[in-house]
Parts: C-alpha cells; structure tokens; sequence
C-alpha cells in the first residue's frame, strides 16, 4: 500500500513539473468529419488531402507551426592555410 502512495506521489509531482505540450511540428492539419479528430502531420497539402478525403474531412494550414530557422552563413570563412609547394 505505501508503494502505491509512493508512486502515486511520485506521478504527480512528474506531472506537474513536466514541460508542457508542444504544437506538431507540420505545417498541414487533417480535420476528419464528424468531429473525429485532427492530425498535423503532414508536410504537403497534397498528403494532408489524401488522409483527409477518406474520411470526408479537409486540410487546413497549422496555426501553431514555426518553420525551421536556418543558420546564416559566415561572411568571412575561415581559411585553411595550404603550404608552398617549392
């Protein structure tokens, strides 16, 4: 019984200190009709599409994805330093 209360314990502390949710990281969603849920996980309108219309559902942009940041390249990059050939 103490096991229980101890894990019980320990679950709510994990749940109330755990990060929250994030948003999927796709930039199409599948709405499926009736109500029956969504999915963002597709990367193309045309995939989204092709799940959605199964069900009769629709597509619909990601309101909470961010596309990935790329990195900006260096103005100066570094040399490598190449010897003479004599």
């Amino acid at each position: 019984m103490r096991l229980l209360l101890f894990l019980m314990a320990v679950f709510a502390v994990m749940a109330a200190t755990g990060k929250p949710a994030e948003a999927e990281g796709y930039p199409w969603c599948s709405n499926f009709a009736d109500g029956a849920g969504v999915n963002c996980g597709f990367t193309s309108y045309q995939q989204c599409m092709e799940t959605a219309r199964g069900s009769g559902g629709y597509c619909a942009q990601n309101d909470w994805y961010s596309p990935p940041v790329a990195v900006a390249r260096s103005r100066n990059p570094k040399r490598t330093h190449r010897p003479h050939k004599n």
